[in-house]
């Protein structure tokens, strides 16, 4: 069973599981980047691990102890028991995917499938996920923040999203996923930053698309996906009284 546990500052719930975890994942809440490796694990089915949260808006990333994890003072990293340290989410996903046999990667055997696989990996990296994380950071972050938006760099981030959404509802129209049609932890990767477009006021950039919003409705649906989301919106409502 996971263990959530906090940095000093953090109050939440701490489960105990009955020997020492595999590995520590350091994230945050609210991290995209984070939920990023928990949907992996949760539709990898995997539990044994343990959560640590880190407060961001009190800089706790950016502490030496941290520091010696991620250099750039970032989240998310996991440490394993054996002292092996790797940061940067889609290295993590990959990496936990790998080394626990998820299936959420085409066969190694089969040449094509895994190029078409980074193919779009880079795609999703390239064309999706710096636009969507520039409006995540203006609508959303600065809020935290208390500050105003960059009006003009959300629209002009909101244009590079449409153009992304354009060319994907013509290649969802001859597959069901995003690397071809198996769901994989491409998809997972999106799954982040298009609930915050939707948290942002920008969901019909999704559900205005045919062919996009039935891939995202295969998604989310999914019953991994589904509980971990509940999960969350259950944890926040318990945060916020």
């Amino acid at each position: 069973m996971s263990r959530l546990a906090n940095s000093p500052g953090f109050a939440s719930k701490l489960l105990y599981s009955s020997k020492m975890p595999a590995f520590t994942l350091y994230g945050s809440r609210g991290s995209t980047n984070t939920d990023r490796v928990r949907l992996t694990l949760a539709e990898g089915g995997f539990t044994d691990y343990e959560l640590v949260l880190l407060n961001l808006q009190k800089g706790e990333q950016k502490s030496k102890e941290h520091k010696n994890r991620h250099p750039w003072g970032k989240v998310p990293v996991i440490t394993s028991a054996e002292g092996f340290t790797l940061y940067e989410s889609r290295a993590i996903c990959k990496y936990l995917a790998t080394k626990y046999s998820f299936p959420l990667l085409p066969p190694a055997s089969d040449v094509e499938a895994a190029a078409l696989f980074d193919q779009a990996q880079c795609v999703e990296m390239l064309y999706f996920a710096d636009a969507a994380g520039r409006i995540s950071f203006e609508k959303f972050a600065k809020r935290f923040m208390g500050l105003p938006p960059d009006d003009a760099a959300v629209a002009d981030a909101l244009r590079s999203v449409e153009l992304f959404f354009d060319v994907a509802e013509r290649l969802l129209r001859h597959k069901d996923y995003m690397a071809g049609n198996d769901f994989t932890l491409v998809d997972i990767y999106y799954i982040p930053l298009i609930q915050r477009l939707f948290a942002c006021g920008y969901g019909d950039i999704i559900v205005s698309r045919e062919a996009v919003s039935a891939w995202w409705d295969r998604c989310v649906n999914r019953p991994a996906i589904q509980r971990m989301l509940a999960a969350d919106k259950e944890a926040a409502v318990a945060a916020s009284r």
